[in-house]
């Protein structure tokens, strides 16, 4: 009899020792799931692609060539379009040089208009004689504001072959993708042989070294989240256990919300929640996209 009530006893004290150690253990203040910014890489140009070396999981660099669309009809067209530019410019040599010619003989006719106009009120030329030199002078000047209409033709013809051979230009080095930001390759849309068109993703990618958690609060909540705040961020890891890392409040919403239907708060029967981020560093890709964690305002010592 002794016996039975000392095993219940000790049984008690392991029950009351173990929920003391649940009310000792921090409770999570927030919940929430890791984020990265994903970026969609598209193509600038349409055509056959020859080289494409993105791989799911590959590190990439930014700026690092990643893509290579087939450039020979823009090769040939640039060629095209720079014998054009050459011709107009041309033009615009010739039409100058008449432009001078024409002015010295302007220059000429005019003098001997007014000559004639001289020996005309002194009665020492005829009518038709001062008409003539008239006639001659007035066509010169014609003819001159032709060639300076002609000029700006042609000049106007210079600046679009230059707009053209630049836009080609741009159109061949955006054939040669480069990759926009440092980050981890997450999908691929393409395989090198393919046509794609303007726009078409071609693989999507994401700097995983620090990644950030979208978690809710509530209005009690909010006056411990400031922002470049440390908290402590815990996620689950091998053999049941939790990794603690440190993390930095990086945005609070400044709208409140409806509850989302996946998320919990401590206090779940608050109806209006405010989102939060908190900025993580990740530099052993403990954290993946999607991965549940648990955000605590008291800081607690990072665990490895």
């Amino acid at each position: 009899m002794r016996l039975i009530l000392w095993n219940r006893a000790a049984a008690a004290a392991g029950v009351v020792a173990m929920l003391a150690g649940c009310r000792a253990a921090p409770q999570p203040d927030a919940y929430g799931n890791i984020e990265a910014t994903e970026v969609v890489v598209g193509s600038e140009m349409a055509g056959q692609l020859q080289g494409f070396t993105p791989a799911e999981g590959n590190h990439l660099a930014a700026g690092e060539l990643v893509a290579v669309v087939d450039t020979s009809a823009l090769v040939i067209q640039l060629q095209q379009v720079a014998s054009q530019r050459t011709a107009s410019g041309s033009r615009v040599n010739e039409i100058a040089k008449q432009a001078g010619v024409l002015e010295a003989q302007r220059a000429i006719a005019e003098r001997a208009y007014q000559r004639q106009r001289r020996l005309y009120d002194q009665q020492a030329t005829t009518a038709q004689q001062l008409d003539q030199s008239e006639r001659d002078y007035r066509t010169l000047v014609a003819q001159i504001a032709a060639n300076a209409a002609q000029r700006q033709t042609a000049a106007h013809d210079v600046a679009s072959s230059d707009a053209r051979v630049a836009q080609v230009r741009d159109q061949i080095r955006k054939s040669r993708m480069t990759n926009p930001v440092t980050g981890t390759v997450l999908t691929t849309y393409a395989k090198a042989g393919e046509f794609v068109q303007v726009g078409q993703p071609l693989y999507k990618i994401a700097n995983l070294d620090t990644v950030e958690l979208r978690a809710y609060v509530t209005e009690p909540q909010l006056s411990q989240v400031t922002l470049g705040r440390p908290v402590s961020v815990s996620v689950d890891a091998a053999n049941e256990q939790r990794r603690v890392l440190p993390g930095k409040v990086s945005w609070v919403s400044s709208q409140a919300e409806f509850t989302p239907t996946p998320i919990e708060t401590r206090d779940e029967r608050a109806n209006l929640v405010y989102a939060i981020k908190v900025r993580v560093p990740n530099p052993n890709g403990l954290l993946k996209i999607g991965m549940p964690a648990d955000v605590q305002f008291a800081v607690a010592t990072a665990s490895r």
